[in-house]
């Protein structure tokens, strides 16, 4: 009886946890007040968009990592003046650590100064990647 009710308890918490990691998974959030993070062409090995840049930090064991890049890429191609960069996180450990990346993909939307506006920690929609987009250029 012992067995079972424990075996109950782990399948509440792993569907609870499961479900929650799922509604926020892909989700852009705003970057912190201010721009208090701010990215430059050096810092990411490529030069920033005029407009926008959209970073995306892979690895090679990321299953979604192909799926984002094919994203960002199709957006970054639909709009001028935004660029797609993307970060081996495995071999820039050190931007890794400055940005905090616990998990990939990881995408970040920069202004035109490199500010980070938002952050998205999954894959995110089209949808929200436009959303990011349309408020990191809007000023």
């Amino acid at each position: 009886m012992t067995g079972l009710l424990l075996l109950a308890v782990v399948l509440v918490v792993t569907t609870a946890f499961g479900l929650f990691r799922a509604a926020r998974d892909g989700r852009m959030k705003r970057g912190r007040a201010g721009g208090a993070l701010r990215l430059t062409g050096p810092d990411l090995g490529e030069p920033l968009g005029e407009q926008a840049t959209l970073v995306q930090f892979s690895t090679s064991f990321c299953a979604a990592c192909p799926g984002t890049r094919r994203l960002l890429g199709k957006v970054a191609g639909d709009r001028p003046g935004v660029r797609l960069v993307e970060i081996d996180a495995e071999a820039r450990l050190d931007l890794v650590r400055r940005v905090d990346v616990l998990r990939t993909p990881t995408v970040l939307v920069l202004d035109g100064y490199g500010h980070v506006t938002h952050r998205s920690v999954g894959a995110p929609s089209r949808a929200e990647v436009l959303a990011a987009l349309e408020l990191a250029t809007a000023s």
